[in-house]
């Protein structure tokens, strides 16, 4: 399988804290070892190494996820990623899969100019909030970026 691009490349830890009412709950989603308590849809090529969680480009070039084996209604989820290569990525939530189509909610990351932050509904309305590509500034390709995510009922905050 030729290296055609790396999407998305995740820290060491990704720290996820789930807010359930009165209960805070904090749970590392990701070990830096291996991709236990993930599932992979399609055919893109997720691994780990060095630590990092990393994903390639499939030989068909189709679209492919990583999703958890748990579900999780309200959290807070602190990651920090590294964008080697033009490509489309996020990280989808309260969405629905059937086999490489993902209906629902996502937080887009993505190269300069292309909305990272923003929140796209896939097979659905579209853009529900697209930041102003002003503060794609911040947004260092080649480097990490860090990205907090809070899904609270309704509400939905990136920054």
């Amino acid at each position: 399988m030729k290296l055609n691009s790396i999407l998305l490349v995740f820290i060491l830890a990704i720290l996820f804290n789930s807010c359930f009412k009165e209960t805070k709950i904090s749970k590392e989603l990701f070990n830096g070892v291996d991709l236990d308590g993930w599932i992979i849809y399609g055919t893109e090529k997720w691994y780990v190494s060095d630590g990092e969680l990393i994903c390639e480009s499939g030989a068909d070039e189709q679209y492919g996820y990583l999703g958890t084996e748990d579900y999780y209604k309200n959290f807070l989820l602190n990651l920090e990623f590294k964008q080697e290569a033009n490509g489309n990525s996020g990280v989808f939530f309260r969405s629905t899969i059937d086999g490489t189509k993902i209906s629902g909610w996502q937080v887009e990351v993505a190269p300069p100019n292309n909305h990272t932050g923003g929140i796209y509904e896939s097979y659905g309305r579209g853009w529900l909030i697209k930041p102003d590509n002003e503060k794609d500034k911040y947004l260092k390709m080649g480097e990490w970026n860090k990205l907090t995510i809070k899904v609270y009922n309704d509400n939905v905050t990136t920054w």
